[in-house]
């Protein structure tokens, strides 16, 4: 059915983000646009059929499903249906069925595409990644976070025979100014000596001035790749206690990194804090630091960084933080009894950490660990977890920490643990794979991990009941999706008609990449990182992946900067956030992001685990 053109104009006008047409640009589409009615009950579009252009809902309603018929959204007047489709392959990507008579603007795609090149506020309204948003470090590009190895180390490293004197040595340092030296054997290096060397183990002993460098060398030497992060660099020096490392490409010594060379980088940012904790004494002494976290991010958030990048450099900080508290616990436990690793679950594990943080920790002990040395690592986990606490990480309300003893087992015992949980996936089992999925070593040994990750992800995969129980449990968690354009809120209590951005919003997204990770079999700890080794690895399609990244940015941005609002109005930050704090077109792309995940869910729980 056809009507006037000026009339479907005048009514388009009514609807943003029409109203956001410059005058000219709307006259452009008469002759083209055309009004049309689909009587209920029948489809406006099929899943992955083509599309002929964007329909635009004037009067009536529509639901928008999934291919195997479960509902995601409804829609009414003023909305639109196919922006998604037309914006990547031209297909429809859901189905869309009429609920009532339904009347129609069909705005054909050429014309769409041409409004979407023309018109940059039309534009901005379907785009889903926020105007302005930078991929890596914002204004800590400058800092270790962003620069490599490359960029900071020295490229011309001094380098002496492994035959050479320690007063070849020393004359060397002498004479170029320079406080260590990489001791060569061929083309391999064999060692690197240092100024601390030659006081503490030369003239503090009184060995001859012939004596051979390789006696008082560190043999073996730690190196870095020159395309690691100066951040990496760091930590690595901090976690072994070193002031240089080689840098080497393939084998080859290509430079040296020292700790002169990045503090000559660092601003007050994730780096400088990293290097305060380092320098800690007692978790008294981090609390400071900690303090300057909530600024630190809101700094981020308005600098533009993106979401994940911030969330890395908190967790890289609460990693500092843990790490040191278990050099400090050593130092005053002494040597372990058996080697151990200490791992972090949770956000911490994940690298997800923002302004709200709890503490979820374990530990795997080495099989030769008897009953008599759990005294001692009892100690260790009490003192780390206490020493968290005092930085304001505040314990587990679930006790999931090493200070549990059934969170503090041998090797043997945690193989057992998941076997056990794969073999019988009551409600309790799923919750403790869950968490245990998303383990990433901290500090000790870490090849007490490597093997039994590995191990596990192959035998629960295998396991088609464990399986479908994780892909069940991954399902319990909904976006607030209401009635037409609403979102749902809750209902009542202290959070009353907001939505809650993590157990609504992120939740749901680290569920599906915790079952992507399932079922490939894939290694990867973080959401993101989860989602693109599923989409290389063919568990879910190439445009599914890309339109949960984008919903989950989306929604971990509008997170944070909520966060760091609340921050610079020195309240305490949390998750819960009422529509009316958003602009219509940030609500638009939020909404949108919601369907996204909600259209994920459906295809893994209908054992597709892609979206067309």
């Amino acid at each position: 059915m056809s009507d006037p053109e000026a009339d479907i104009l005048d009514s388009l006008r009514q609807f943003p983000p029409f109203d956001l047409i410059p005058e000219d640009a709307l006259a452009a589409l008469a002759g083209s646009v055309r009004r049309m009615v689909v009587g209920a009950g029948q489809t406006i579009c099929h899943e992955g059929e083509r599309l002929d252009g964007l329909f635009v809902i004037e009067m009536g309603t529509a639901d928008i499903e999934t291919a195997g018929s479960e509902l995601i959204a409804h829609r009414g007047p003023g909305d639109v249906i196919g922006e998604r489709g037309l914006l990547r392959l031209g297909r429809a990507t859901l189905t869309a069925r009429a609920t009532s008579d339904v009347t129609l603007v069909l705005i054909p795609k050429a014309e769409f595409h041409d409004l979407m090149d023309d018109v940059p506020t039309f534009a901005a309204w379907f785009q889903r990644a926020v105007p302005g948003r930078v991929t890596a470090a914002g204004d800590e590009a400058a800092g270790l976070t962003a620069l490599k190895v490359a960029d900071l180390m020295t490229k011309t490293p001094v380098t002496c025979p492994v035959g050479s004197s320690v007063t070849d040595v020393a004359r060397i340092m002498r004479d170029k100014g320079i406080s260590s030296v990489i001791v060569m054997a061929g083309e391999a290096p064999a060692g690197i000596v240092t100024v601390r060397d030659l006081s503490g183990k030369v003239l503090a002993e009184g060995l001859d001035g012939r004596t051979p460098v390789d006696r008082v060398m560190t043999p073996d030497p730690i190196t870095i790749a020159p395309d690691a992060l100066g951040l990496d660099a760091l930590m690595r020096l901090a976690d072994h206690n070193i002031s240089h490392l080689p840098v080497a490409d393939g084998g080859r010594i290509v430079g040296l990194i020292g700790r002169t060379d990045l503090f000559r980088q660092q601003a007050a940012t994730a780096s400088h804090m990293i290097v305060e904790i380092f320098d800690a004494d007692a978790p008294e002494e981090m609390v400071r630091v900690v303090a300057e976290v909530p600024a630190l991010l809101a700094q981020l958030v308005r600098s533009g960084v993106a979401a994940n990048a911030i969330s890395r450099r908190i967790t890289d900080i609460t990693d500092a933080i843990t790490r040191r508290l278990l050099a400090l616990a050593e130092d005053r436990l002494g040597p372990p009894p058996v080697p151990y690793l200490w791992l972090a679950c949770g956000s911490q594990g994940r690298r997800e950490q923002t302004g709200v943080s709890d503490q979820d920790n374990c530990l795997i002990l080495d099989d030769d660990c008897t009953p008599e040395h759990d005294a001692y690592f009892a100690d260790l986990a009490r003192f780390v977890s206490d020493g968290l606490n005092t930085c304001g990480f505040v314990y587990c309300p679930g006790d999931m920490m090493a200070t549990n003893p059934r969170w503090r087992q041998p090797r043997r015992i945690w193989r057992e643990y998941f076997t056990r949980w794969i073999a019988q996936p009551d409600n309790e089992a799923q919750m403790l794979a869950s968490v245990m999925f998303d383990l990433r070593p901290i500090g000790g040994e870490t090849a007490l991990f490597a093997e039994l990750q590995a191990e596990t992800l192959a035998m629960a995969r295998k396991n088609s009941i464990f399986v479908a129980h994780m892909i069940s449990n991954s399902l319990k968690h909904t976006p607030p999706l209401g009635l037409f354009r609403g979102f749902a809120l809750i209902r009542s209590g202290e959070h009353k008609d907001m939505f809650d951005l993590k157990h609504s919003g992120v939740v749901p997204v680290v569920d599906l990449g915790r079952v992507y990770a399932l079922k490939g079999e894939l290694q990867a700890v973080n959401t993101r990182e989860r989602i693109e080794a599923a989409r290389e690895a063919g568990v879910i399609s190439q445009a599914g992946a890309h339109d949960l990244i984008d919903a989950y940015d989306l929604i971990c941005e509008t997170r944070l900067a909520h966060q760091a609002d609340q921050i610079r109005a020195t309240q305490t930050p949390d998750n819960f956030m009422a529509p009316g704090q958003l602009s219509e077109l940030e609500r638009n792309h939020l909404r949108d992001a919601f369907m996204v995940i909600k259209t994920m869910q459906s295809a893994v729980g209908q054992g597709r685990g892609v979206m067309g």
